[in-house]
């Protein structure tokens, strides 16, 4: 353990914590029942993996980890963005969201590419 900053982690825990949030806005909505499950999934998945990859054995597990929770991200980032067009939540509601889910995924490409420079 600790190859992460516990800030970081705390940091992708409020975001997947704040991605629930959203996400049981709109479980009320039947028609929604889908994406309430999408973000959810999704949502948190960044943060488990990244905290998976805090407890990587190698450098390479680490990198493929964090591949994995850019993946994530990456659709959370579209779900947040389908939600704000829709309308599902109020945008403003969702704005510090999507920019927390950009800066995130710029975050861990940037762990990534730092990780594989020092492996070679």
């Amino acid at each position: 353990m600790g190859r992460l900053n516990p800030a970081f982690l705390e940091r992708v825990e409020s975001f997947s914590d704040r991605m629930v949030g959203v996400a049981e806005t709109l479980a009320g909505q039947r028609s929604l029942s889908r994406v309430v499950d999408q973000m959810i999934g999704c949502g948190t998945s960044v943060g488990a993996n990244v905290f998976e990859a805090d407890e990587a054995l190698s450098r390479a597990d680490f990198a493929k980890t964090l591949g994995i929770a850019i993946k994530e991200v990456s659709e959370t980032r579209f779900w947040l963005r389908l939600a704000a067009r829709r309308k599902w939540v109020k945008p403003e509601r969702l704005a510090s969201l999507q920019k927390e889910a950009t800066e995130l995924k710029l975050i861990l490409g940037a762990m990534i590419s730092r990780t594989r420079r020092h492996a070679s």
